[in-house]
């Protein structure tokens, strides 16, 4: 097990959310000073000595929203882990990083005074290309998120999968990843895309068919 993975087997303590909580307020802060000094460059006469200090908040921001964004992450990956397990908590945790640094990028244009509306209509742009472009990658990992908190199996367990693209396989789920669930099946280790396992039908292995009434009598 990682390093990064035994850090969501312990459970968030209030300790965790109050640190991530002064980080963010920190990191709020700075950004809110580095408008506020950015914003009068232009009326000063000290600009060389503004434009230092300018960099030197963006620099502090930065830092602090890599902070803030690390503990958040992880303690919301540490309080899904809890509740859906620790495949869960890893993506929360990823997919909470990246977002984390996306808004950190659009703090760090505010204060230059970068329009944020046109970042969002560029950023919608490259949204699309890059979602179609990654269409397939994308829909594993969206897929990843709905079969670990909708759980309509888990790991360890045996089941049935009924695909129209697999046909019927039997096998143990020896693992639920980003982009693939690896299943063991007699043949050897099969790893099935995410969006194929969401979109089949999925039950539990039974190692009897269960008789009928009269069989029983």
């Amino acid at each position: 097990m990682t390093r990064r993975a035994h850090d969501l087997m312990h459970p968030a303590h209030w300790g965790d959310w109050l640190r991530s909580t002064g980080s963010l307020a920190v990191a709020v802060a700075v950004m809110e000073e580095a408008i506020h000094i950015h914003d009068t460059f232009h009326k000063s006469s000290h600009q060389s000595l503004l434009e230092i200090v300018i960099y030197l908040l963006v620099v502090a921001l930065a830092v602090a929203g890599s902070f803030t964004i690390r503990w958040w992450a992880l303690s919301l990956g540490k309080l899904v882990t809890a509740q859906s397990g620790i495949a869960a908590g890893a993506i929360v945790r990823l997919v909470s990083t990246g977002l984390g640094y996306v808004v950190l990028l659009f703090a760090i244009f505010a204060v230059f005074g970068l329009s944020v509306q046109h970042l969002l209509i560029g950023a919608g742009l490259a949204g699309i290309i890059l979602g179609i472009a990654a269409q397939q990658s994308l829909a594993n990992i969206f897929a990843s998120l709905v079969l670990l908190f909708a759980r309509p199996f888990r790991v360890g367990e045996d089941i049935v999968i009924r695909s129209g693209a697999l046909g019927v396989v039997e096998g143990q789920v020896r693992g639920i990843g980003l982009t693939y669930v690896t299943v063991r099946t007699e043949t050897g280790t099969l790893k099935v895309p995410n969006s194929v396992m969401l979109a089949s039908g999925i039950g539990r292995h039974a190692t009897a068919p269960p008789r009928d009434a009269d069989e029983k009598k």
